[in-house]
């Protein structure tokens, strides 16, 4: 019978209290009967409206009828035909902008919880099946994956359920990309990374780490040693700073290294063998989920005061409106319509060191208002005169966008950039260069876990193409 009701079964969590001084994860998931109940709100529409706001396409109907027949392994193969990373995407995908922002429940309620039900049933699979891969049978051709974020495994995946031999070529010493350096534990487990990770294994996907396309191999050596076909998706790891007095001071980081150092190098843990200086008084700058990521994180390593600085309304915050709602409840304070426009320090007179690696004492600021809308249909900042002051912080955390790995492009002839540094392809995802194709972060910039799975496995379908004709 099919459950009518306007709202979606909430999820549970941890209380915020508590979580805010634990890196354990913050939402717990549905139970069977919780999935069951969701399952039921589903209309099993026939042009299925949810399935065209998915980027990787999940045949969303047809896995939540399996789940409201109890047939969680079903469901699961459904999600598995289209997603090579289900357990992460029901964690960390905007659903509420993708296939959710389209679901016809949500016109008179709240749309189906889609995310949550994929995340039920990737982790009811993960611990019931886990085992249950099979290999195809080769072809007998060969494809190299620069990177090991979401582009490459998602690329890797579907590349070997097709009976290629594809190798994952990664810099770091953990296969993952962002779901491992970028994304923090309480959001996404690292044991859930793995899992994934384990299973593109058993397909037959070889992953190589601790090796840099660019100093360990070039893009020739790879097509020297054999391989058809590459995919460059090594990521935007490049952080970007605003070029204000004040940034060379110590304790102020970008978010892309407050964040590898906790959730790659487990800096947070007691016996971690990597350093990150714990301030008391935090600011981070920005409002995407990269923003929310570090000022959490902040916070769970014991500051009393974390700050988000933007420059914005709340209304504009580009993060997930639940990651926003999640940081608010665990005390992030949000510093909205200011903007930074110096860092101020204090250096020892007797410390002989770089005088501008002195300790950040405050912030200076200056209050906005919104002004006409820009090339992009948001509300430019406008800064309001003789508003600065100084929030009083001892640590500044930068999380104003990445840009492109730029190595790739200066060690690999022949290939096309833009100004911002993405690697230029075509609608398949084909560079300037025969046989090299670029997807994620690498083209785009910093964008999200699911956009980038749509590029691999566009480039996927491809490769597949020019190598079978």
């Amino acid at each position: 019978m099919a459950n009518m009701s306007l709202k979606k079964n909430p999820m549970p969590v941890q209380d915020p209290i508590v979580r805010a001084r634990n890196f354990n994860e913050v939402a717990l998931g549905y139970t069977e009967e919780m999935a069951l109940d969701e399952a039921a709100r589903c209309l099993n529409c026939k042009n299925m409206p949810c399935v065209s706001g998915c980027p990787v396409k999940i045949h969303i109907p047809e896995f939540i009828s399996k789940v409201k027949d109890g047939d969680f392994e079903g469901a699961y193969r459904v999600i598995a035909r289209s997603s090579n990373l289900p357990a992460v995407c029901g964690r960390v995908c905007p659903q509420e902008s993708q296939c959710e922002s389209k679901c016809v429940r949500g016109i008179k309620g709240e749309s189906v919880g889609i995310g949550r039900l994929e995340r039920f049933v990737a982790d009811w699979h993960n611990a019931h099946n886990p085992d249950g891969v099979v290999p195809a049978k080769p072809n007998g051709h060969r494809v190299a994956i620069v990177g090991s974020g979401p582009a490459g495994l998602t690329c890797a995946g579907d590349l070997a359920k097709l009976g290629y031999e594809v190798t994952v070529y990664e810099a770091l010493h953990t296969a993952g990309g962002v779901l491992v350096y970028g994304i923090p534990e309480f959001r996404l487990p690292k044991d859930i990374v793995r899992k994934e990770v384990d299973t593109l294994k058993k397909l037959g996907v070889k992953i190589e780490t601790n090796t840099v396309i660019g100093k360990t191999l070039t893009v020739d050596e790879l097509f020297e040693s054999g391989f058809e076909a590459i995919f460059l998706c090594s990521g935007a790891g490049l952080p970007r700073f605003m070029g204000i007095p004040g940034e060379g001071l110590r304790n102020v980081f970008s978010a892309n290294e407050f964040l590898t150092r906790n959730n790659l190098m487990k800096a947070y843990l007691d016996n971690g063998t990597t350093p990150v200086y714990h301030g008391k008084r935090v600011a981070v700058v920005g409002g995407g989920n990269v923003a929310m990521d570090a000022a959490r994180t902040a916070l769970r390593l014991g500051a009393d005061e974390v700050h988000i600085v933007y420059r914005r309304s709340l209304d504009e915050l580009p993060a997930r409106r639940e990651e926003v709602e999640h940081a608010e409840e665990e005390g992030v304070i949000f510093d909205l319509l200011c903007n930074p426009v110096e860092i101020l320090g204090y250096r020892n007179p007797d410390d002989r060191r770089d005088p501008r690696n002195g300790d950040v004492i405050g912030m200076k600021c200056i209050r906005m208002e919104l002004g006409d809308a820009d090339a992009t249909g948001r509300r430019s900042p406008v800064e309001i005169p003789d508003s600065e002051f100084v929030l009083d912080v001892d640590c500044v955390i930068m999380s104003i966008g990445t840009s492109p790995n730029p190595l790739i492009k200066s060690t690999t002839d022949g290939l096309e950039v833009n100004r911002r540094g993405g690697i230029v392809v075509n609608e398949d995802g084909l560079t300037s260069r025969p046989h090299v194709y670029a997807g994620g972060d690498a083209v785009t910039g910093a964008a999200t876990v699911i956009l980038a799975m749509g590029a691999g496995k566009t480039a996927a379908a491809a490769i597949h193409k020019e190598l079978s004709e």
